[in-house]
Parts: structure tokens; sequence; C-alpha cells
């Protein structure tokens, strides 16, 4: 007579004379019970005739009851049959150890009343035998074999993960795609590997350069991305092959949240092993970004002046050095304007000095808002901010100053009791000279500014190093500036103004 499933139950215990105890004390609760001495012979009766349920010592000989477990658990004949584990004490880490494994409970030795009320509810929840679904075993030998390759790719993952882990300290984005691509073109032959970061949004692309325009497309696609910039890693990691597979796309969540999204375009060849691969890499890789996400914000915070939104000018002195480096390296052309709120203490004398943060609030939101993409603000300080002007001419640089200056006299700034506040300033301009350093160029548009304000305030200045002596300029065409006829003055070596 064939057995009745729901009753099958396997018993693992190394100790001939509790192993028949129990057997006999389960058989008495009607169940049909097959005691086995060993791990091996155990797991390989399981896998040939899946039964209701097993019970297994949590440490045995050999093969251990998590071992057990945890290859029943990668089967698929025996993925759903419940596994109970004892041990010689009801401790803590036992329990954590058998639920780690993947039973369904842990019972301490002696408590025979427990093992049988969680063998019947392991029992109520095993489904009947499908002899369309068996799987033959291999005997003890087979049996090892195949435990020791669970715990190789159990091995393996842990190494991934740990890896993937590690790039939290990478720091900024760029630094961790770069580490990330890395360790994945180690792992998985693809032609593209796609990251994006949703707090602050980034996306990176790393690809074969034969094929980065291909790959950009397939991956904003394959992401929903549009208009995210992007930060390329071209190098010949990544594969050059022409055919595709389907991208494989996942969610990166740190906690309950999506902090990013990991997309890899695999090759033909590799896209079952990427399908595994980029799920696993997913769920370590939020800790990484989320860290990313903090340091570039405290980065900011610590770059950024609260007032005004600029840049500080703490922030500013490696950006423009590094602007500065560029310019002479291609022989691009940098201008600096040094613009100067005129009598803002008179501002804070008569409407006090929330006033005058306003004051400061609205011009630095100003100069923010009339930038080109490639220029830089900054407040240098007190009532005093700075613009960098990328590969600008002298010429360019004039009309910009005198478009800041017409439009900070046309300021509407309200100070709270509903009187205007009038507010004008003085723009110094310095364009950058052969072998300068930063601190010349600054303070060359220090001097302008301090002359601009000796002239009359609500003036441009420029300084010019060949000039002997200053001298007046007539009006910047209206055409030019699209702001009526208004006095530039020139200074050479002017003295500095209150």
């Amino acid at each position: 007579m064939e057995r009745e499933a729901s009753r099958r139950v396997i018993l693992i215990d190394a100790n001939d004379a509790t192993r028949e105890v129990l057997a006999a004390r389960l058989r008495s609760q009607g169940y049909d019970v097959e005691p086995v001495p060993d791990g091996a012979t155990g797991a390989d009766l399981a896998l040939s005739a899946p039964p209701a349920a097993v019970i297994s010592d949590l440490w045995l000989p050999s093969i251990s009851g998590v071992q057990i477990c945890r290859l029943l658990r990668s089967e698929a004949a025996t993925a759903e049959v419940p596994v109970i584990l004892r041990g010689e004490r009801d401790d803590p880490r036992s329990r954590f150890w058998a639920e780690r494994a993947g039973a369904i409970a842990y019972v301490a030795k002696g408590r025979m009343g427990e093992l049988v009320r969680a063998l019947a509810k392991a029992c109520a929840m095993a489904r009947s035998e499908d002899p369309f679904f068996m799987q033959l075993s291999g005997g003890t030998v087979d049996i090892r074999d195949r435990i020791a390759q669970h715990l190789d790719a159990a091995l393996f993952d842990s190494v991934i993960a740990s890896e993937v882990r590690a790039l939290a300290n990478a720091g900024e984005f760029p630094r961790l795609f770069d580490q990330l691509s890395q360790l994945m073109s180690q792992l998985s032959a693809y032609r593209w590997l796609a990251l994006r970061s949703t707090h602050p949004e980034h996306f990176g692309l790393h690809c074969h350069p034969r094929l980065a325009v291909q790959a950009e497309r397939e991956a904003r696609l394959a992401m929903g991305i549009e208009s995210v910039a992007m930060l390329a890693v071209h190098d010949e990691d990544a594969s050059s092959a022409e055919e595709s597979s389907e991208p494989v796309v996942c969610q990166v969540r740190f906690a309950s949240n999506v902090v990013g999204t990991i997309a890899l375009g695999p090759t033909r060849d590799d896209h079952a092993g990427s399908a595994q691969l980029i799920p696993m890499v997913a769920r370590e890789l939020g800790g990484a970004l989320r860290m990313a996400s903090l340091v570039e914000e405290s980065q900011r915070q610590a770059s950024i002046d609260v007032l005004t939104g600029l840049m500080n000018r703490r922030a500013f002195m490696p950006a423009i050095r590094n602007e500065l480096a560029r310019g002479k390296r291609y022989g691009h052309q940098l201008c600096v304007l040094l613009l100067d709120i005129d009598h803002f203490k008179q501002i804070n004398d008569r409407h006090g000095h929330a006033a005058g943060d306003v004051v400061l609030s609205a011009v630095g939101k100003l100069l923010s808002a009339s930038l080109r993409g490639s220029d830089f603000a900054a407040r240098w300080g007190g009532e005093e901010f700075v613009v960098a002007l990328t590969n600008t001419d002298v010429e360019g640089g004039r009309v910009t100053a005198e478009r800041a200056r017409v439009a900070v006299e046309n300021l509407v700034v309200d100070d709270g009791r509903g009187q205007r506040i009038a507010v004008t300033a003085s723009v110094g301009i310095a364009s950058l000279q052969p072998d300068e350093t930063v601190e010349q160029l600054m303070d060359r548009a220090d001097r302008a500014m301090y002359a601009a304000k000796y002239a009359g305030r609500n003036r441009v200045g420029l300084d010019e190093p060949a000039a002997e002596a200053p001298r007046v300029l007539s009006h910047l065409p209206a055409k030019a500036l699209g702001t009526g006829n208004v006095p530039i003055v020139v200074t050479g070596r002017d003295p500095r103004a209150s």
C-alpha cells in the first residue's frame, strides 16, 4: 500500500536510543515514521520521495540539520516540505540558525508535546504528494555534492553581497558607480550597466566606447530616463557584442524607500546569469546609494551659503582654481565679477537686519537665475558676491556686469512694513591674464569694484593691468545691453573708497 503523504515523516537523529524512542512516540500519534541515523540518508530519502515533514537535529555529524534544511529549500521537489529542527537547548542562537535555515519551528529536546504540536501544524500545511513532481536522488555521495554546491553558491552570494555593501565607503556617486562597474564587469558579460539614484538624481552608464550611443539609448529606454545628465564610463571591460538580450531592471531600496534603479543590458549568452545577479546586487546596493546621498548632501550643506543659496567662499575657491587651470590648459578666457551692495549698513540701520537678509537673499536668487549653466556665483562675504564667467572675454564680462547692475537696481524688495528698499550695487571686473594666480585675479576685481564705489557707486569698474591711469569710457551701446545707456568706469590702480 502506498504511504499517505500527509502522515509520512522522516526523522533524523544520530543517537540510536533517542531516535527509536521518539519514533515510537510519533507512531503512537498516527504518523508513518522513517527513522534514519544521518543527514545524508535523510536528505536522500526526502529528495527521492518528498514526505509530509522532516524532523532533524540542528547539529549532526558530517551534514547538519541547517545544511539539510537549506538543501531541501533549494530543490524544487522539496522546497515546500516543512522542516522542524531540534537542539539540546532552548537558546536564541539555535533558534536564530533554525529560522535562517528556513525551518518552520525549532524545538528543544525533551519538549515532546511542543514537537507533536509543531508536527501536526506542519502536516496540515503539507501538500499531497504529486507523482509527476518527483526527483530521483543520487545516493549519499550525490547529496554531499549537492550540499557542497549549495554552500559554494551561498558563499559566492555572501562575497558579492559584502563587495556591494563595501561600496558605501566610496562616498560620492561618481566614485561609487565607477567601483560598481569594475565589480560587475568581473561577474557578468554585459553590453552596458546603468545606475540611477533618486535623491540627488544621478545617472551613470558603463559601456564599451564603440557602443556608447546605442547603449545610452537602450539604457534610457529601459529605465525611463529622458533629461537626466549622464555620467559616462567608457572602457573595454564592457562587451562590444552587437547582439543584445532583454535588459534586466531592478529597483534599489533602502528600508522601505526606493533610492534608485539598476539595469543591465546582458549579452545573449549571459541573460540567465544576469537575471540572477542583478536582483541580488539590487538588494545590497541600497545602503551604499543612501550613504552616497548623505555624503553629497553634507558636502553641499558645507559648500552652500544658506541665506543666498549660492556657493560660499570656501567652495568657490576650489571651483575657480579648477576653472583657471582649465582656461590656461585650453586657452579659454575667464572673467570675474565682484559685486558689492551699496550702502548696505544703512539698509540694516534703517530697515533692520531681517530686511538686510531679504536683500541678500534676493540678490543671490537674481544671480542664480541670470547665469549660464557653465558660470557660477558665490557669496564672497558680508554683502559681497563673486561671479565666475567661463570662456568669456572682457567685452562679454562688461555686458554681463552691466546687466547685473541694472537688474539689482530694478529689484523690488519690501522691508516687511510695506516700504520698498532701494538696492544698488557696484561691480568690479577683472579678466584673467597670463601666468596670473587666483589671488591676483580676485585682487584686481576687488580694486575695480572699489573704484566703481569711488566714482559714485551703482557703477561698473574694470581693472586693466596695462592702463597707466583711470579713464572714463563712452556708454555701452543700448543694443548690446538691452538696458539703455549707462556709464562704465575704467580703472587702473584706483584708490579704495568706503
